[in-house]
């Protein structure tokens, strides 16, 4: 018996290498094996929303049609030589495919586009150790296939078959393709009408027709917006002039002008969501001094302020406080369009209103997100990134110079720039995957069993300390009582895909969390404050980041209705409260829209409109939608070309350099003379840097190497 199994195993393993020593066994192979890997990451990766057996049956069948037809180019190489390197190499470009789109997923719960594939660089320049921590042990799935095909071809159990196809059999695979694409097409739309005319979420495009499909959809699309862009015409911009002035919400007589030429510090707090505030772990704040600004009656802080990003995160957060538009449906402005459009951005506008300077401060490297050629378009004087700070050893994480050492650091250049200036901080400690050393905080965070909503807790509180160290400064050298300080948190810190283990930390039930929990959860905080100002409070309005811009120049005495921005003034009467999400889902006072579902915000359950309320929702909806469009026509079409506001010049780029920032700095000074603002000038050329404290344990390291000690000399040369 025993002997009988044994030849028909042998027999079975003959008759499988035959079979696979043929080139359509081998491509069926490869077609086989690229499609289980593709369904595993549809079912452990993804989250695709699949629900019913009808979109179990498309998803499983999905993959099949463009696997076909993109292995089937293989098919038509008579020559072997050149078709197994072929097919092999398509099939490793497939799986790449694949698998940068689930990591991409799992930080940014979305899919990878052809804008996020060419700005893929400048982005990627800034990451390091974020994609490693996004890295699973069951990743290696996605490519030992590969490993073994090459092994079997390699120990010759597959043989090279060199005998060709040929054209008809060869396209009979590509008709076969394309057959089925139809049919899954077709599938789709039963299920989803207008699958591929009204894309307002990816992911129903990658559940119905696959991630080849997605792609190559994006290309078309993308190359549709770029003739866009070519054929726009000074028309075009009127309607969205229109749309902007109708929109324009008056400022608010007791609020305008209340922080007349004060300096503008804006600190970027990182990854930073508004149930911090006031949070307690183990029975201590996690953020104790941003606690106490905010309830602060010289701050101004909102409560029911949201984050509007979309796939570009911080560069869309950015982009909407600098200049009240909105980032784009796919991809990153600042990468994709950001070297060439024109921008109306705030540093242009106090520049040319109120002669203020302009500085950022940010120890990344200056190409992440396309930073230093959108910095110049919107204005922005001098930009210290990491070339200006000593970044080495454990002073940097995978994002940059720890918060703590970047305001240290950053007094040298900030106390050469004229005053009125307009600073911004973008801290980076607080950014997944929320990694910090063991000697820069002692606080005793949660125990979710989810490291990254754990070490959250941790990373924010280290933030909160150095926001304190910071302020404790500009007390000490007097600027504070001379400044207007807006900090705000860009975006989410804990992904949709986290937040049920987010809610054990935060007294929720984790087993009745829901997308209305999920929109709730993206508030961030937002507050202005104004040292000497009596009349803060905690203002309970609805509004969003493109809000911002029009809110801080009202404050600052700056009219803002010749230019175009889509958010409105929040302090105004007229300010519209509906704030609409990139996806064009909204919440509102009292309603929240996701995916076309509402939900009652007093109680977060799903409510059944009248006609009559769902006509209210649909004009809610179709002013959302109308928003979104005129921002995306503006920005992809680059429309401000054709508009020039009473007053304002275009910004040219090439009169900006970010090289030897100090040196201008110190040349400026000398320029102006007795008449020059810098804190250095009224200090009588005294440095206040022995005036900063700080507790960062990595400056009890400063005689560590020399290789430490010359890159610091050389930054400071700089």
């Amino acid at each position: 018996m025993n002997y009988i199994k044994g030849v028909i195993k042998l027999r079975a393993i003959k008759y499988l290498r035959t079979k696979l020593s043929t080139r359509i066994g081998f491509f069926s192979l490869l077609v086989f094996l690229f499609w289980l890997k593709t369904i595993y990451a549809y079912f452990y990766d993804f989250q695709l929303g699949i629900n019913s057996p009808f979109e179990y049956i498309v998803a499983l069948i999905n993959p099949v049609a463009t696997t076909l037809f993109m292995f089937g180019i293989a098919m038509y190489i008579k020559p072997s030589r050149l078709f197994y390197p072929i097919i092999l190499i398509l099939d490793i470009l497939n799986t790449v495919l694949l698998y940068l789109n689930v990591i991409y997923f799992r930080e940014f719960t979305d899919f990878m586009t052809i804008s996020t594939m060419t700005g893929y660089s400048k982005v990627n320049q800034g990451l390091s150790g974020s994609s490693l921590a996004l890295t699973m042990p069951h990743d290696i799935f996605f490519w030992t296939d590969i490993v073994i095909v090459l092994l079997l071809l390699l120990f010759r159990f597959i043989r090279i078959d060199k005998n060709n196809f040929g054209f008809k059999k060869s396209f009979t695979i590509t008709s076969i393709a394309v057959l089925l694409f139809t049919i899954n097409l077709s599938l789709g739309e039963m299920d989803r009408p207008q699958l591929l005319t009204r894309t307002f979420d990816r992911t129903y495009i990658v559940k119905y027709l696959g991630i080849d499909s997605f792609t190559m959809y994006d290309a078309i699309k993308q190359q549709h917006n770029n003739d866009l862009r070519a054929m726009a015409t000074k028309s075009e911009m009127n309607d969205v002039l229109k749309y902007t002035r109708k929109h324009y919400a008056e400022p608010n007589k007791k609020m305008f002008g209340i922080a007349k030429h004060r300096n503008v510090i804006v600190i970027h707090l990182e990854s930073f969501q508004q149930f911090l505030i006031n949070k307690k772990v183990n029975g201590k704040e996690v953020t104790p001094f941003l606690n106490s600004l905010y309830k602060n009656k010289s701050t101004y802080s909102f409560d029911n302020f949201f984050h509007q990003v979309g796939q570009g995160k911080t560069s869309d957060a950015e982009n909407m406080l600098e200049t009240s538009t909105f980032g784009l449906p796919q991809g990153s402005l600042f990468t994709q369009f950001g070297s060439d459009n024109v921008f109306q951005a705030a540093p242009a506008i106090l520049k040319q209103q109120g002669n203020y300077n302009s500085a950022v401060f940010h120890g990344n490297v200056a190409s992440f997100w396309n930073r230093n050629s959108v910095y110049k378009n919107m204005g922005y004087q001098y930009f210290f990134d990491s070339s200006y700070y000593d970044t080495s050893g454990d002073k940097s994480l995978g994002y940059g110079l720890k918060d703590k050492l970047l305001f240290k650091d950053s007094i040298k250049y900030l106390q050469r720039l004229q005053q009125p200036f307009y600073a911004k901080y973008i801290t980076v400690t607080n950014h997944f995957p929320y990694t910090l050393d063991a000697e820069d905080s002692n606080f005793k965070t949660t125990n979710t069993g989810d490291s990254n909503v754990d070490n959250y807790f941790k990373t924010a509180h280290y933030l909160d300390q150095s926001v304190k160290e910071f302020y404790n400064y500009l007390n000490k050298t007097g600027l504070l009582k001379k400044s207007i300080i807006m900090l705000y948190g860009d975006h989410y810190g804990i992904s949709n895909s986290e937040n049920p283990n987010l809610a054990k930390a935060i007294g929720k039930n984790p087993d009745n969390w829901n997308d209305f929990d999920n929109a709730q959860l993206q508030r961030v905080p937002l507050m202005f404050n104004i040292p000497g100002n009596k009349g803060g409070y905690i203002d309970h309005t609805y509004g969003g980041e493109i809000d911002v811009l029009p809110t801080l120049l009202h404050l600052l005495g700056i009219n803002t209705n010749q230019y175009v921005q889509f958010g409105t003034d929040l302090f105004s009467n007229d300010h519209d409260t509906v704030v609409a999400f990139r996806n064009r889902d909204w919440v509102s006072t009292k309603y929240t829209s996701i995916g076309g579902t509402i939900y009652n915000n007093k109680n977060g359950k799903v409510i059944n409109p009248s006609p009559s309320k769902r006509r209210v929702f649909n004009k809610m909806q179709a002013r959302v939608n109308t928003e979104l469009s005129f921002s995306d026509e503006l920005n992809e079409q680059n429309l401000l070309r054709f508009y020039n506001p009473s007053g304002f010049t275009p910004v040219n780029p090439k009169d900006y350099s970010y090289t030897n920032g100090l040196q201008k700095e110190k040349g400026k000074e000398t320029e102006l003379g007795n008449k020059s603002n810098s804190l250095w000038s009224k200090n009588k050329g005294t440095s206040t840097e022995n005036l900063y404290k700080t507790d960062a344990p990595e400056l009890m390291h400063q005689n560590t190497g020399s290789s430490k000690l010359n890159k610091s000399k050389q930054n400071l040369d700089n």
